[in-house]
């Protein structure tokens, strides 16, 4: 067989017998580690996925795991064990990339009322800028970044990430000198470095840790990151900026940038790049110029429509045309992909159908996290008139939760499988957003809002980790830059949509109540009447329940992606059994 990653040909008289010893096999691996041995080309189909006989997962209890490797061969080797000396400093020098990542979206988000004064800025659409722009450009920039680790090294990548992030920190906090423009711009181009670093240390982890419960762990230290960094970068900012001055959280941020990118140096070990596999003379992997070009320009601009449409409405031509262009770049996009490159920065060919069914849940989850963290904010900092600081402390129980949750994704993926996983995700989704949208301003914080805020992280640490995993072991060692990509950017670029889509919610229906009440003009931040409190109440609402349809979507595609896997399963019975 010609294909790539797919087992030789069986004859027709010693398959069907070897399908049955294969399916026994792995229901014996499945009971110890539910881990299927291979499965690679069930989340990454090979060209030959019909006739492929290592398509068949475990059954049993872990059918929809998907955390195998392709076989081990002199071409693709297992990673070597190491002992816990050796992993600790690994494990902390790439999770710190996720930590940091999430520190600086969280810069914007906890000061963002301090932020408002000081560069005047009196609506809605240009705060939600500062971390739109943010979680554009790492979502965007994410897909190149994979794959120049591929070619080039992800150490190289992940040390050129820090210093990139450091650089652009700096920048940053010089932008009190301008206006609000120009801090998102440079927003925007900070984004870049976290691009970088995100998903190389997610193919490190996938490169260097061997499959199975080591694997599983380090991501799942990766996930437990996240909200451990966005409490950390909101608590810090919230403290700089009203006790000290707002561009120091950016400044120290670039002197831990520094500080990391000097450790990572001494403490990640040199790579041995995979040799090129498939035919003797096949030609070593090229970057995807035109797929970069489209893919990024595509998605820049119809990320650009959604956040500008709060601030000047659908009603403003350009915004059409920027969303219309991105379109036909984006169609651009996957025609390069499919028929255009050799190797594409997704291979949209080999996505299996679980594949896409965890992805296509990861961007309606995180939408409509981006949508409950930022408004979470607002609503406690302008309704409640709560302080950057205290709204920091409030939300800081994400972090005790986001890693007890964080850390049982290892073994809710080993007993139920990842399209399980998914669907609890996608509740805690669901119910964390729920919460905020049926809340009244004048009620205790212990009620509603802490109650969301211990039940969303368990949205945010089951999905992520999960979709890695997934991903990390659908494709082999050589393209995990390419795997953490996916992943990352489906979270990121959700995040910014989605927060620009319920920006233009909240403008119009806040538009309409204020004509109602007798006002004709948007009325400003400042003003704290509480006539305005309630106008704003409404549009905050609407943004809330946008959000929950998000998420009950995402309840509805993983409660199909569980109907495939269990008919998968049962299908796997009976041919064992007729066997």
């Amino acid at each position: 067989m010609s294909a790539r990653w797919s087992t030789p040909m069986l004859s027709s008289d010693s398959t069907f017998s070897t399908r049955t010893k294969k399916i026994e096999d792995l229901e014996k691996a499945s009971l110890s580690l539910s881990i299927p041995t291979s499965a690679h080309c069930i989340g990454y189909k090979c060209e030959k996925y019909e006739s492929c006989t290592a398509s068949y997962p475990s059954t049993a209890n872990s059918s929809d795991v998907l955390l195998g490797q392709p076989p081990r061969t002199a071409s693709h080797p297992s990673p070597p064990s190491k002992n816990w000396r050796q992993e600790l400093p690994f494990i902390f020098i790439t999770c710190i990339a996720q930590f940091l990542s999430l520190s600086a979206l969280n810069q914007t988000v906890s000061p963002v009322m301090v932020l408002a004064k000081h560069f005047r800025v009196e609506d809605y659409g240009n705060l939600s800028w500062f971390s739109a722009s943010y979680s554009m450009s790492v979502g965007t920039f994410i897909l190149p970044a994979g794959r120049l680790g591929d070619m080039y090294g992800h150490k190289k990548i992940y040390l050129i990430g820090w210093l990139w992030f450091a650089i652009w920190s700096i920048i940053t906090g010089f932008a009190y000198t301008s206006n609000h423009v120009m801090f998102s711009i440079c927003r925007a181009l900070q984004g870049i470095g976290p691009a970088l670093l995100v998903p190389n240390a997610v193919a490190l982890i996938g490169r260097t840790l061997p499959v199975g419960k080591q694997r599983m762990i380090g991501f799942a230290c990766f996930g437990a990151s996240g909200p451990l960094g966005a409490t950390a970068g909101a608590v810090f900012s919230a403290l700089l900026a009203e006790l000290a001055w707002w561009p120091w959280m950016f400044w120290v941020l670039a002197v831990l940038c520094l500080i990391v990118m000097g450790l990572a140096y001494m403490i990640l070990p040199e790579e041995r790049m995979e040799p090129v596999r498939g035919p003797i003379n096949a030609k070593p992997p090229t970057f995807d110029y035109w797929g970069t070009i489209t893919g990024v320009s595509g998605l820049v601009l119809i990320n650009t429509a959604l956040n500008q449409a709060p601030l000047v409405l659908w009603t403003a031509a350009y915004v059409s045309c920027l969303l219309g262009a991105g379109c036909v770049l984006m169609v651009v996009f996957f025609f390069v992909e499919l028929y255009a490159t050799n190797d594409p920065l997704i291979p949209i060919r080999g996505l299996g159908k679980d594949t896409i069914f965890a992805l296509t849940c990861i961007v309606t989850g995180w939408a409509s996290h981006g949508i409950w963290a930022y408004y979470l904010y607002l609503f406690l900092e302008q309704l409640r008139g709560h302080s950057a600081i205290l709204t920091s402390a409030q939300t800081s129980p994400v972090a005790i939760t986001g890693v007890l949750f964080a850390f049982s994704t290892v073994w809710l993926i080993q007993r139920f499988g990842v399209s399980y996983v998914m669907f609890i995700a996608m509740t805690c989704f669901m119910v964390g957003v729920l919460l905020l949208a049926t809340m009244p301003i004048h009620q205790s914080y212990w009620l509603q809002a802490f109650l969301s805020i211990l039940i969303m992280p368990g949205a945010m640490n089951l999905s992520y980790p999960a979709a890695n995993m997934l991903l990390s072991s659908a494709l082999p060692r050589e393209k995990q830059g390419i795997a953490a990509s996916l992943v990352s950017t489906m979270v990121n670029y959700s995040i910014s949509c989605g927060l620009g889509v319920a920006g233009t919610i909240d403008r119009y229906v806040t538009q309409a109540a204020a004509k109602e009440a007798g006002i004709v003009h948007p009325p400003p931040l400042s003003d704290e009447s509480p006539e305005l409190m309630a106008i704003r109440l409404i549009g905050f609402r609407a943004s809330f329940w946008f959000a929950v349809a998000f998420s009950a979507t995402g309840m509805a595609i993983a409660s199909v992606f569980i109907g495939v896997t269990e008919k998968r399963k049962r299908a796997l019975r009976r041919e064992a059994n007729v066997a």
